[in-house]
């Protein structure tokens, strides 16, 4: 098969396209995918440049979620069938035209969507839910801020806490990317390059106080976050763009009872992640067949552009999702 190999970890000349590899065999409850599209997230960047450990147990190909048909099923698969059309999630190895996956971490291609936006769902949406429902504890009325609105995670998590009732908080760098953001439903958004987050939420909510905060950005935003949440309020932690080192106080801490978690996704068991599966399937699904929460694809790169298309993400001028094309 073809697929995109790192040669040496840094820059996107050390990561070329070669042929002639062997394509994966499935485990006794995996299947093969014939990938048709590969979404594109902040995680490939990071294991290209040696900054993201892959698991032992993982492909060292980059690329975490896919679309296309099952080919091949392992010998105790019972749910997923020959020629059968998913979107899944898996354990790197997307940069490909084969990988392989545990059945219970493909979902169905939602009604009326396109295998391109098909293929970016499964990272993303995890993340969320794992972060914003299950560690985050998101409830209907609450007030919930989530940073870089316009990316992948951002776009789901706004129109995911709107379905939920919360009124949505959101930070991004320039007036197309919060028009982008205002079309998903989001309440409030500031523009980090022209205005503070911190001054405009804390005027804004006249002595409010946000409940929670899901975070990829780290460093100075850390303490504002901890200044900005209410009494019990929760930040929950996916990335640190801005620096893995903070300061905190341990005041506010005490005073607002403030629950501070983070977590990452890949290293979690298949157990974990064919639940969050199942709760999507049965959560998430409904809305995306019903188009009340949708994707939005920035733009789709043949798998030969993969360095175009990490250089569209590494300059964050995307909205929504970037995807790579293999048909």
């Amino acid at each position: 098969m073809k697929a995109v190999i790192i040669e040496k970890f840094g820059d996107l000349e050390g990561s070329i396209i070669k042929t002639g590899l062997d394509i994966p065999k499935p485990g006794r409850n995996e299947v093969l995918i014939k990938v048709r599209a590969a979404g594109v997230n902040r995680p490939d960047i990071l294991q290209r440049q040696g900054l993201y450990k892959v698991p032992n147990d993982a492909s060292p190909i980059m690329g975490l979620e896919v679309s296309g048909e099952i080919v091949e099923i392992g010998k105790d698969v019972t749910k997923k069938t020959l020629g059968e059309s998913v979107c899944a999630l898996v354990p790197g190895g997307g940069y490909a035209e084969y990988v392989v996956t545990n059945e219970a971490h493909c979902l169905p291609v939602p009604k009326g969507l396109s295998i391109e936006e098909s293929a970016g769902l499964c990272e993303c949406l995890f993340t969320v839910w794992i972060n914003m429902m299950k560690l985050g504890q998101l409830k209907e009325k609450e007030i919930f801020l989530v940073h870089g609105g316009s990316s992948g995670i951002g776009m789901f998590a706004i129109q995911l806490a709107k379905q939920l009732g919360a009124t949505v908080l959101t930070t991004v760098k320039n007036k197309e990317k919060s028009d982008f953001c205002y079309s998903l439903g989001a309440d409030e958004v500031v523009k980090y390059s022209e205005e503070d987050f911190h001054n405009i939420f804390k005027r804004e909510m006249e002595g409010g106080a946000i409940d929670l905060i899901l975070d990829m950005i780290g460093g100075d935003y850390f303490q504002k976050n901890i200044d900005l949440l209410g009494v019990e309020g929760r930040l929950v932690t996916i990335a640190f763009l801005r620096g893995v080192s903070v300061k905190l106080d341990l005041g506010q801490l005490i005073m607002k009872r403030i629950h501070l978690t983070g977590s990452t996704l890949r290293p979690r068991s298949a157990e974990f992640k064919s639940k969050i599966a199942g709760e999507l399937r049965e959560f998430v699904w409904p809305l995306l067949d019903s188009e009340k929460v949708k994707i939005h694809v920035d733009s789709v790169f043949p798998l030969e552009k993969f360095k175009d298309a990490h250089i569209r993400m590494e300059n964050g001028n995307h909205l929504g999702k970037i995807i790579l094309s293999l048909d």
